[in-house]
Formats: C-alpha cells, structure tokens, sequence
C-alpha cells in the first residue's frame, strides 16, 4: 500500500498519496487537494512545490551534489564535451561515437543564420544591450524557420532543439559585434561549438584568428558547467510558457528574459562588480565587516538551493586559474581578491553557520573577463549555454502525459465586490 499523508481541515480528513523519486526528498501529491477541501496551498516563490517530473538533473543542496541524467557535474566538465553534454540531456544517454559524429555535424551544418536574419539587428539602436537584442532576436526566429514550430510533431520537435543549440552561438556572437561595432563573423564547419563561438567573437577581418586550445576548453567547460540547472526561475519560465502551447522559440525567449534578472543570469557580474569594490586584499576586512553590519552584501556566496559548496564553483576555480595564466594574467588583483575573500568566508563562524559557500558566479565573471568579454555579456554566455538545458525541459514537459496549461492559483487580499460609484459622486 502506498504510503499517505493526512491533513485535517474542517472536521474533515483528507488522504494524500506520497510520491517518491529514485532519490530526493519524497513529495506529497496535492492534486486533489483543492477538490476535496475547497482550499489551496500557498507556497510563495514555489519553493515547496514540485511543478513537474523529470529525469533531467537532480541536486542536492546540502550535500552540494549536481548530476544531469545521473552524471557528476564534475566529471562531465573534467572529461566530456558540451555537445556530448547536449545529447545527454536531450536523449537521456551519452551518444556512442556514431551518433555523436551524426549530432556534431547536425549541430554544425545548422549554425548559419538566414540571410535577412542580419537585417533584424539593425533595427537595434547601436549601444543596445546584449540581452535586450538576445530576447528580441531569438523571439524572431520562429519567423524565419516556422517549419519547426509544430509542438506535436516529434521531428519537428528536434529540428526546432538542434536549431536552437546551433544557432544561439551565431546570435550571441552577433548581439556582441553589434554592441562593439564591428562586422559580423560568419560560422565555420571546421571548427568545434566553443572555438566557432570565440572565432565569431573576436576574430576581426583586419588579421587571423588563431584557436587558443586552453581557451577553446575553459569556454566549452563553462558552458558544461551552466547547462542546466533543474526548476530554476527561467527554466520554469520556459515550462510556463510553453505549457501554453507556444513555440519553442517564443518559450527560449520568455527563458532569455528571465534569466535577464540580476538575482539569476546577472549574478556573475554582481560578483565582479563586488570584487572590483573591494579593489585590494587589505580592504577585505572592513568589507567583511560591512557584510556582517549588513551594509553590503556578500555576492558569490551563497545559493538558492546549495547549503554546501557549490560543485560547479570547483571547476570553475580551476579553470579560471588556467585562463588566467594563459593569458598572462595570473597576478589579476580582483583574483587576489576572491582567493583571499573565499578563505577568510570558509573559515568565518559568520557565514560558515549561514552556509554562505562560494557559488559558481564567484568565479566565472573573473573567467569571462579574462576571456575577453565585458560584464555585459556575462548573461548573454549563460543563455547559451543553458538553452540545451531549456529545450531539453520543454520537450519532456510536452512528451508528459500529464502535461497541461500551468495555472498557479493565489491568497487573494483585496476588497470585496462592491457598487460602481460615478466620478461625479465620488468623496
């Protein structure tokens, strides 16, 4: 018999099935619950509710565990590539060398943009943000490839993911042209995901680009790293909305705007403005000091769902070390800076009781910057990344036989039905 939970409410006592996952907490099911006691539960922010199953990722926060289909966050940026990555959380398993090859070609030949796409950009004033032309442009594709756009049709389905991983890159690095002022850079069929993104980025008609190998693999591990990430905000958002039947293109946009959102996608940023505030390792103290005052607070540290190290924050640690003495760089004071603030944090009973461990924002904006990119691409690097992370959860959520328009319900405070009264009697 399966195991129930009881609630009492109303001199009545209502059964309620509890679910259990293949690890994790258990879940107690409340779809009933409102037809059988004519209330609702309220849980503000969700952070009680199980929206959806899924077999994607799973985390555990206090143990500081993360695993996509049951893979080790770690191992996979240590000894996998990001398509490898992206095939797994599309099909729920790492590709053999047949179809790995077939998937890195698909990915490859779909990297080019229509012709008139490059028009689109246009019409965005030049000191645009990043973001702003991300959450427009990639709107916009289902314009110009609705022949992917039938949500019940499986084929379809997977062409509109392939386009997406393919050509978020192209966007991305466009968007970045743009706001520099400089001609945009085509894709090549030659190069690999990470080392066509950078090319696209940085390499200028005046001279030749040369692929950095260190580079090249500390882009592709950071966009391992923020691949996916569970019910995040804009995950959910992209749930939300294609819950409604929407495309997939519209759906990746509402995920690009919401991951807009300082509290989200620009916390890597927040963090290197924080180091940059700092400026020096003998002004940590008094910052320290500020943070327990709270006068500041302590960006990098601490997360949502993480009580324990943040599994991601250890790769991106290392790899940060290897970009910045690829580039010559290893003596960059804000890295001085988030070295010594990370120490003192770890061993501080202040924020060892709140569990303020450093997340994987702490380190990547030091990365990204090193890598070549200003703080106003640090969002437009993670909406790349995690678009196979987006896509994946839409296609499970429409291939779920329990899937329907979400529709939250609400505690509702304000006034009572009441008379209209004319302008002209109104006190």
């Amino acid at each position: 018999m399966a195991d129930t939970a009881k609630i009492s409410i109303g001199g009545k006592t209502i059964d309620l099935p509890i679910l259990k996952g293949t690890t994790g907490p258990d879940v107690v099911d409340i779809r009933k619950y409102y037809a059988e006691s004519d209330t609702f539960t309220y849980d503000p922010g969700f952070t009680s509710t199980a929206s959806c199953e899924s077999k994607i990722t799973y985390i555990d926060g206090d143990a500081g565990i993360l695993l996509h289909r049951g893979y080790k966050i770690g191992e996979l940026a240590e000894q996998s590539t990001f398509l490898d990555v992206c095939y797994l959380l599309l099909h729920g398993e790492l590709p053999n060398a047949a179809q790995y090859e077939e998937f890195e070609h698909t990915i490859t030949y779909h990297t080019m943009l229509h012709e008139q796409f490059d028009r689109f950009f246009q019409g965005f004033r030049r000191d645009a943000h990043p973001m702003a032309i991300m959450t427009g442009a990639v709107g916009a594709l289902s314009a110009f490839y609705h022949d992917s756009t039938d949500i019940n049709d499986p084929e379809q389905r997977m062409i509109s993911a392939h386009r997406l991983i393919a050509k978020m890159p192209t966007i991305a690095a466009r968007a970045f042209k743009y706001f520099t002022g400089q001609p945009f850079v085509h894709p090549r069929n030659d190069l690999s995901y990470a080392e066509n993104f950078l090319r696209m980025c940085f390499s200028v008609p005046a001279e030749d680009w040369k692929p950095n190998p260190v580079l090249t693999r500390a882009m592709d591990r950071i966009f391992i790293l923020h691949a996916d990430h569970e019910q995040n905000a804009s995950t959910s958002t992209v749930r939300l909305a294609g819950s409604s039947g929407a495309n997939p293109f519209a759906c990746i946009a509402a995920g690009i705007a919401c991951l807009w959102g300082p509290a989200h996608g620009g916390a890597n940023e927040e963090a290197l403005n924080m180091l940059k505030e700092i400026g020096t390792v003998d002004k940590i103290p008094e910052y320290i000091q500020g943070v327990k005052d709270r006068r500041y607070r302590l960006m990098g540290f601490g997360h949502r769902v993480y009580k324990n190290y943040d599994p991601r924050a250890t790769v991106m640690q290392k790899t940060c070390h290897e970009v910045l003495k690829e580039v010559g760089d290893e003596n960059d004071p804000l890295l001085k800076v988030a070295l010594e603030l990370e120490r003192i944090a770890l061993s501080d009973e202040y924020f060892i009781e709140r569990k303020l461990y450093p997340n994987v924002d702490f380190y990547s904006g030091i990365t990204l910057r090193a890598l070549g990119f200003p703080a106003e691409m640090f969002t437009v690097l993670f909406a790349v990344a995690r678009t196979v992370g987006w896509i994946s959860q839409w296609k499970e959520m429409i291939e779920d036989p329990a899937y329907k328009i979400g529709r939250p319900r609400q505690l509702y405070t304000g006034a009572l039905e009441r008379p209209y009264v004319p302008v002209d009697k109104r006190p």
